[in-house]
């Protein structure tokens, strides 16, 4: 898996537009789990278009730095890639 920012992001710049299941490191040691669509990436952050039916929320967004030090972990569903482990 890529170790280095730049690298994470080139990975994430290949799968723009694909499904993806987020395990991210909640509040107070929990874990939350959503689905959704990788929507964009910038320089410093990605954006996660989330499934309405599941969230309350429309989107969310992460940095690369997050999947660096495995506080967000990605597994895109088309193709079973996982990003951050």
């Amino acid at each position: 898996m890529p170790k280095t920012i730049a690298n994470i992001k080139k990975a994430l710049d290949s799968h723009l537009g694909k499904r993806l299941q987020i395990r991210a490191n909640g509040s107070r040691k929990k874990t939350v789990e959503c689905a959704g669509i990788l929507s964009e990436t910038h320089r410093a952050v990605f954006v996660v278009e989330l499934d309405q039916k599941e969230n309350s929320c429309k989107r969310v967004s992460y940095s690369y730095t997050d999947i660096l030090t495995e506080a967000v972990e990605i597994t895109f569903l088309d193709d079973a890639i996982a990003v951050g482990k």
